[in-house]
């Protein structure tokens, strides 16, 4: 897999340790008082009291894993050497020598084309003899 794809991927999954992790502290965080003209909210039914502070630590910890293992990606990217003008000079390049190999497969597919229709004819031709050879009943 090369580098854009893995640094893809590892986007997808910041993202969707991101989401999980706010969900799950949306759904299992403990009710809090906003104002005091509100009443106090009724306390959340958990079983896991222990394990909810335990939770953002440990998505956290996730979090950051997957945010290094992407920093670690991004420094192996090859570098641009050379600045902007480097860089166009080398994408002349690459145009130019594209333009090449698609003239040379333009020739190649004319001369394809051409073999298919003289091939053509010549089974039509032995076709016709085949034809011609067999005796009327």
């Amino acid at each position: 897999m090369d580098i854009i794809s893995q640094l893809q991927e590892q986007v997808n999954s910041i993202a969707a340790l991101a989401f999980n992790t706010f969900g799950t502290l949306q759904r299992d965080a403990p009710p809090v008082r906003l104002s005091p003209n509100y009443p106090e909210p009724p306390p959340n039914p958990t079983e896991d009291s222990a394990n909810f502070a335990d939770q953002p630590k440990l998505m956290s910890a996730a979090l950051v894993k997957a945010a290094k293992q992407f920093d670690a990606l991004v420094a192996a990217l090859p570098s641009s050497e050379g600045g902007e003008e480097a860089q166009l000079r080398r994408i002349a390049e690459l145009q130019a020598e594209n333009d090449a190999v698609g003239q040379e497969l333009q020739k190649q597919l004319e001369a394809a084309e051409n073999e298919l229709k003289q091939v053509q004819e010549l089974f039509s031709q032995a076709a016709d003899n085949c034809l011609n050879l067999k005796k009327p009943d």
